[in-house]
């Protein structure tokens, strides 16, 4: 159990409807639709718009619910760290008890009505989803090992096969593809954010890689990490839900992800402290337009495919 409540101050002020909302973390939330929708629509098979609707927004609904258990147990090391105290629970804008209540009744609220609307595998998915984020990711990984966002990225990778199993019903070698491309993207990701944040994780007690192995290993990690990225991203291009509009994303995102990593890995602390960290601020920037923009080339290979201008 978080001990949360010991470090975490009193409401101070009724809360508004945007304080619960930031519960859900809406940004997360956003990447959480998008994949999940681009792999419903590139799921071999028909959906009813209105079915195809209701299970984007169980989906949407059960990350947010993620996300609001995420902040009842972090909230001791959210109040710690720089990028976190302004959350609605260590800012006293929440309580803990509110977050713990909210984010187990929308859990069961979106599993519930995802399998009443599509199937119960993907239903289950949903479930499986949020309990890898919630307790194996946020409850024991996160402060247990260094490795927590390798393993733990899982979490953020499940939407889209969970979008094509409410098609579907089941799982496939493009779904898997699509969650590797998350699985694998994460930590770099998080790892170059992590070289330009400092003391943060340290003083939170967060055992990440820069923290417990030194900024060195952390950027061979990020390199090693982004050529194995760029072998699932440009793969993917080959299979069903690729085509020549995803492939040539591929190729160019890839090819920058790369170069930007070798220059982190060229890079050492007094480098970096020199400039203020732009090398690693740059990959991170282009890290956020990654994802969307490879997933975007799905869906437009998908949006193309009826006038014979998408896939292969």
């Amino acid at each position: 159990m978080s001990d949360a409540s010991i470090h975490t101050p009193a409401q101070t002020k009724e809360a508004s409807f945007g304080d619960f909302f930031a519960l859900l973390k809406p940004r997360v939330m956003s990447l959480v639709v998008f994949t999940a929708m681009v792999g419903l629509l590139a799921a071999p098979g028909s959906i009813h718009p209105f079915v195809a609707f209701v299970a984007i927004l169980c989906i949407a609904i059960g990350g947010g619910a993620s996300g609001a258990l995420n902040m009842w147990y972090d909230a001791d090391i959210d109040a710690i760290m720089t990028r976190t105290q302004s959350r609605p629970i260590p800012s006293g804008k929440v309580t803990g008890d509110e977050a713990f209540a909210i984010g187990i009744t929308l859990s069961v609220f979106s599993v519930v009505m995802l399998g009443l609307a599509t199937n119960w595998f993907a239903a289950g998915f949903l479930a499986f989803t949020i309990f890898f984020y919630v307790v194996i990711y946020t409850m024991w990984l996160k402060r247990w090992t260094p490795q927590n966002i390798v393993i733990g990225g899982a979490a953020g990778a499940f939407p889209p096969m969970v979008g094509w199993a409410a098609v579907t019903g089941g799982v496939s070698v493009e779904s898997t593809l699509m969650f590797l491309l998350i699985f694998m993207w994460t930590p770099p990701h998080f790892w170059a954010l992590c070289l330009f944040m400092k003391t943060d994780y340290r003083d939170a007690g967060v055992p990440m890689l820069n923290v417990t192995h030194g900024r060195p290993a952390t950027r061979n990690h990020i390199l090693v990490y982004t050529l194995l990225l760029a072998a699932i991203a440009i793969g993917m291009g080959f299979t069903s839900v690729g085509g020549p509009i995803y492939l040539a994303t591929a190729l160019v995102l890839n090819a920058l992800f790369i170069v930007g990593a070798i220059r982190i890995w060229r890079r050492d602390d007094a480098a970096c402290e020199a400039d203020e960290h732009k090398v690693e601020k740059r990959f991170f920037g282009l890290s956020l337009l990654y994802l969307f923009l490879h997933f975007g080339a799905i869906l437009a290979e998908v949006a193309l495919a009826p006038y014979g201008l998408g896939g292969w």
